[in-house]
């Protein structure tokens, strides 16, 4: 059943274009795919290794920044996204080295001041950055053939990164070193005494973490075709965070479920509501109190409750049918 779903889930995604028939909701559909993959490498320090950032809209930009840089400068697409990904991982080691001197608090507020750095630089750097005025690029790739200038061929680059970067963290949290993230969450010190080295597998972690955050800025560059300090805002970090924890931290499909909360409503329910901000904070609350542990996670806790409830009642509903008498036989 598994891989039935799995495979219906595959084609349901590849089809989009075809059953939507419309650029503007599959332009919708490839930011979710986008943010998800963002939403997705957060989920790697927040979920598995419980360090909450809020400074990876740093790495974002500066994925995004880079390669804008690299493009206009006349490099190629290909060595553009190797550049930028690269600038991004020193980056992310930067990070790590600062934060990880801190952990709870302190690793938040440590975070929250490189991102500010990383803004404060890409609003003021101006003969760089072009200060509020942004980076813009002119052409996309076409990897393939496939041009990325259609909503259509844009949304299924878009759906191989994503389902690459979904493989890479079902393959993370299934492995020995995403076990032993999880403990360095959960009990460091006996980690400690058990020989690891925690602070070693926080920083591995956080590279993984940033390089993905890189990708999802190089697929927000082709998107946008134009990158600006916004992009490296606090409010850009505090976003995609709401997304990992509205969702479920821990969980593959909890910070995709999120993206997808998020980017409807601030896409297309924003067209019909003109509140639509209240009402997804309403929301967000709604889910803090109803289902703390995150969207993903609490229908599967509320299914499972219904169907033992269901399940319970079957047998009380048969114990209350009275058998029916057999005639009694004459003699």
């Amino acid at each position: 059943m598994k891989r039935l779903a799995l495979l219906l889930g595959l084609v349901i995604l590849a089809t989009v274009p075809f059953w939507i028939g419309n650029s503007y909701y599959t332009n919708i559909a490839a930011q979710i795919l986008l943010y998800a993959t963002f939403a997705l490498g957060l989920n790697v320090l927040v979920g598995y290794a419980g360090l909450v950032s809020l400074g990876h809209a740093g790495l974002f930009g500066i994925a995004a920044y880079a390669g804008a840089l690299l493009i206009n400068a006349g490099a190629g697409h290909f060595i553009a996204i190797l550049g930028a990904l690269g600038v991004t991982l020193v980056a992310a080691a930067a990070f790590a080295v600062l934060s990880l001197r801190g952990t709870g608090l302190g690793f938040v507020m440590i975070t929250v001041a490189l991102g500010q750095i990383v803004w404060g630089v890409a609003y003021r750097w101006i003969s760089i950055t072009n200060g509020d005025n942004g980076l813009s690029i002119a052409t996309r790739p076409a990897p393939f053939g496939l041009s990325l200038n259609l909503a259509p061929g844009f949304y299924w680059a878009s759906l191989v990164v994503f389902l690459v970067t979904l493989g890479a963290m079902a393959v993370f949290a299934a492995s020995p070193f995403g076990a032993s993230l999880r403990g360095t969450r959960d009990q460091p010190r006996r980690m400690n005494a058990l020989g690891y080295n925690v602070w070693l597998i926080r920083f591995l972690a956080f590279l993984f973490s940033g390089l993905w955050s890189g990708v999802a800025g190089m697929l927000f560059l082709y998107y946008n075709q134009f990158v600006s300090p916004q992009v490296v805002a606090l409010t850009s970090s505090a976003e995609v965070l709401l997304m990992v924890i509205s969702g479920g931290t821990g969980t593959l499909l909890g910070p995709i479920a999120g993206a997808a909360l998020v980017v409807i409503m601030k896409n297309v329910a924003s067209a019909y509501i003109e509140r639509w901000n209240f009402v997804l904070g309403a929301i967000f609350v709604a889910i803090v109190i109803f289902m703390p542990e995150g969207l993903v996670p609490g229908s599967v806790r509320f299914w499972r409750w219904a169907s033992g409830k269901l399940r319970r009642r079957e047998p009380r509903a048969a114990a209350a049918i009275p058998p029916v008498s057999q005639p009694k036989e004459r003699v």
